[in-house]
């Protein structure tokens, strides 16, 4: 898994004069007797991002508020060891199948295929193993004047009950002004189903800070998927008239205690939103988050239809980086993907994925300031 110390060594140098970035690598521990690796990218002015090819978790983004003062903005460990025990998915990549698929059954071509419920009694990303458990192969790269993390894992046919071996291939780089861009990309020997999505909690004022109710939430979207009780979507409904309409920046906290039946008398979001003008699949800007206390400003770009807006309705005070707890909604999540269930539902966007077509997905979590 790791490249040669001097071949590494030189390229680090190389891209960090070409680029004016700073590019280094450590162990992170060991998963399973496998050694696992960090990789932080920092930036001309100071900001940075830090990611393990366990999971392809983001474990941290440090970026400038307002002022200038550095912060990190993720939820996450000091340990691979902690993302092993404890992890609620923080930061990593989800899949085979991100999100839910109702009952763990799904058909592709009339046979019947089984997948774990791990979330009774759903599957949810990908299973009791998903991608978020690998150790993927990691090497440094290029993209034009910026340095990349390139991950790849090939699961094999049957895993997690998924038919078809896949292979995978998720690309990070950090940008000079801020920007984390990851580009997925899949093929398969059999049909299958694929949903990939990145899991990061981000909370703008800081990780370990209060919640996020006083963040402010913008959402290209018009249209959402209300769900049953078990969290499985029920079909495309307007958000407007509702609480879940966010065309307008809205303060995350304003209607979120609402007696609603989609917010389950209080519990929160959880819901899919069906972005605007995705009949294609170009970038566009699918959310913004505006903190008013720092003044960051998050834009999450995607190629992706839809995007699942989580409020950290489960969290419950587990202790994270530094020893800081992560409290009740203290981190929202923003993930790019197809519609939930999407395997059962004709209506939805298709998850599947066939021999000689290939995947892909780009989506964009740039960091910027309001001042």
């Amino acid at each position: 898994m790791k490249t040669p110390i001097l071949a590494f060594t030189a390229l680090l140098s190389l891209m960090a004069s070409a680029a004016k970035y700073s590019v280094s690598s450590k162990p992170f521990g060991e998963v399973d007797g496998n050694p696992v690796e960090l990789y932080t990218f920092t930036n001309e002015s100071g900001a940075s991002v830090s990611i393990t090819n366990y999971g392809g978790t983001v474990t941290s983004l440090i970026v400038p508020d307002q002022h200038g003062k550095l912060g990190d903005v993720v939820l996450g460990f000091d340990t691979v060891a902690e993302y092993v025990e404890k992890s609620p998915y923080f930061g990593c990549i989800t899949g085979r199948y991100a999100n839910r698929i109702a009952k763990g059954k799904f058909k592709i071509d009339g046979k019947e295929y089984t997948v774990a419920t791990n979330n009774e009694p759903n599957h949810l990303h990908g299973g009791l193993k998903g991608f978020d458990k690998k150790i993927w192969k990691a090497r440094i790269g290029n993209r034009g004047n910026t340095p990349s993390l390139t991950l790849t894992y090939t699961s094999p046919d049957g895993e997690e009950g998924y038919p078809g071996a896949l292979s995978t291939t998720v690309t990070y780089t950090w940008t000079q002004n801020n920007a984390l861009r990851i580009r997925y990309k899949a093929t398969t020997d059999k049909p299958t189903v694929l949903n990939l999505t990145n899991h990061s909690y981000f909370n703008l004022a800081g990780a370990g800070s209060k919640t996020v109710l006083d963040h402010n939430l913008q959402i290209n979207a018009d249209r959402y998927n209300p769900i049953d009780a078990t969290s499985i979507p029920t079909g495309i409904a307007p958000v407007k008239g509702t609480p879940f309409d966010f065309n307008k920046s809205t303060r995350i906290g304003d209607r979120i205690e609402q007696k609603d039946e989609q917010l389950q008398n209080g519990i929160g979001y959880d819901h899919n939103y069906v972005l605007k003008d995705k009949r294609d699949e170009k970038l566009a800007v699918a959310a913004i988050v505006t903190e008013p206390d720092s003044g960051r400003v998050l834009t999450v770009s995607t190629t992706e239809p839809g995007i699942q807006f989580y409020s950290g309705n489960f969290l419950d005070g587990p202790k994270g980086k530094g020893g800081k707890e992560y409290p009740h909604r203290s981190a929202l999540c923003l993930e790019s993907q197809t519609f939930p269930d999407s395997p059962n539902q004709k209506t939805f966007p298709s998850p599947i994925l066939r021999p000689g077509e290939t995947y892909t997905q780009t989506t964009i979590y740039k960091l910027s300031t309001s001042k």
